[in-house]
């Protein structure tokens, strides 16, 4: 009689927690002010470069302890984890109240970059967005409280460490919200096949938000109205549109571009 195969269970994150990967990721974690409740490191990883970012750890009260390497690859599951992986209480969205008080008190030298992201409900593009969003510069991210995907586990991998760093603020109502950021002298670009601006005409150097739309069905009629202006990506190939995740590396960078003269700042 044979055998059935067995199959070799991954180490399970403990209950109530998520768990983020990385040195980059573990470090804006406890920059943000966030105290993760364990802190995995990998056998012989412990000292160097990484002695002063486990004793602030263990300082916050997390309980460090060390695992061969092969366990955090189970865990991780293909994500870059760089030898430590944290365990903290999940992600929460930023209240809305916080992104009109940051935008009242500006004091930045650079005007204000925001990314707002209508109807993204794939929590691998929103990781993803996260991730440009982080690259850029960008002061923030800004979704809608319906129709928007979730800040879970998923999102915090995808990210790599973006999650953490770059603020998510959720709004209620987001053409209310738009109109708002008018009002604090925020201009609003709005991305759309259609358009007949070109992204490369757009001027990105003032106060932005650049608005990004769900793959398909773009931005809402609402979020639509709300915007200033339109602008489009030149497509030269076979293909009508890009990923979403795509698409908002290149809106972002673009305007990177155009404020080169300083090197962006949060």
């Amino acid at each position: 009689m044979k055998k059935k195969p067995t199959h070799r269970r991954g180490p399970r994150v403990p209950g109530g927690l998520e768990a983020v990967y990385g040195v980059h990721a573990v470090r804006a974690l406890l920059e943000r002010g966030e105290s993760p409740r364990e802190l995995w490191v990998q056998e012989g990883e412990a000292g160097g470069h990484r002695r002063g970012l486990l004793d602030r750890a263990r300082a916050r009260g997390a309980r460090v302890t060390s695992h061969p390497r092969d366990e955090l690859d189970r865990l991780a599951q293909g994500a870059a984890h760089q030898g430590l992986v944290a365990f903290c209480p999940p992600l929460a969205f930023e209240a809305e109240a916080a992104l009109w008080h940051r935008l009242q008190g500006w004091t930045a030298p650079e005007a204000p970059l925001l990314l707002v992201l209508d109807g993204i409900t794939d929590v691998h593009n929103l990781g993803a967005c996260l991730r440009s969003a982080d690259a850029a510069g960008a002061h923030g991210v800004v979704v809608p409280k319906d129709k928007s995907a979730p800040l879970n586990a998923t999102v915090r991998k995808v990210a790599c460490g973006a999650a953490e760093s770059v603020p998510v603020y959720q709004v209620t109502n987001l053409a209310r919200a738009l109109a708002r950021l008018k009002e604090l002298g925020v201009w609003i670009t709005g991305t759309a096949g259609e358009a007949e601006t070109s992204l490369y005409e757009a001027d990105f150097t003032g106060a932005t938000a650049l608005v990004m739309g769900a793959e398909g069905k773009g931005m809402r009629r609402l979020t639509r109205q709300a915007c200033d202006g339109l602008v489009k990506l030149p497509m030269a190939g076979q293909v009508s549109s890009l990923n979403v995740s795509v698409a908002t590396g290149i809106c972002l960078f673009e305007a990177v571009r155009q404020r080169s003269s300083t090197p962006p700042a949060r």
